[in-house]
């Protein structure tokens, strides 16, 4: 088999094999540059608590674990964080399926839980924006391979063969230019 029909081959492959992701991240960024970025059905609940909130990451996810053990709710699939800004902070653990926040109140036993859960759209846009569990952030990376490559195969296709060589170079170039441009503006 002749570079060329590799080549093909290769690109063809991957187009097929990466076309899910390809539209779901076309579809979610797109519509996220809109401003349309899914929503959220959300459920707030007043904690009591033994002793005041430390602000420590391992503290929350063991308070928010056991909190959603008893609701027999499950637990986000992504990273927990602190969201610190100025003397206030906010626990945060967010997920494809739901984000679960716990935010200190003006009394200091108390606690205000919030579990997200996530509608279409916005489970999309979470898995776009990598907020999934390891397996689907692995993919992602695969993803971003498979898209390098898939352009690569069709830019190499497109320049090697003299019908379209001319018609390649101005795109690329116009591209290169528009994307220049654009950013320059923005």
């Amino acid at each position: 088999m002749g570079y060329r029909k590799q080549l093909i081959v290769l690109h063809t492959v991957l187009a097929a094999f990466f076309l899910p992701m390809g539209i779901m991240y076309a579809i979610t960024g797109g519509l996220y540059g809109l401003g349309l970025k899914g929503d959220y059905e959300t459920v707030e609940t007043q904690l009591q608590l033994e002793a005041p909130l430390d602000g420590e990451l391992s503290t929350l996810v063991k308070l928010a674990e056991d909190e959603l053990d008893r609701q027999e709710i499950n637990p986000p699939t992504g990273n927990a964080s602190v969201k610190k800004g100025g003397t206030s902070y906010y626990f945060e653990w967010t997920g494809a399926v739901r984000d679960v926040q716990i935010h200190p109140t003006e009394n200091p036993l108390v606690a205000t839980l919030k579990v997200k859960d996530t509608n279409t759209h916005r489970y999309f846009v979470q898995l776009h924006k990598a907020k999934a569990g390891t397996a689907f952030k692995w993919f992602a990376a695969v993803w971003m391979v498979g898209l390098v490559l898939l352009f690569l195969t069709g830019g190499v296709m497109a320049f090697v063969a003299k019908p379209y060589r001319k018609l390649a170079t101005v795109a690329a170039a116009l591209g290169v230019a528009m994307f220049v441009v654009l950013a320059m503006l923005s």
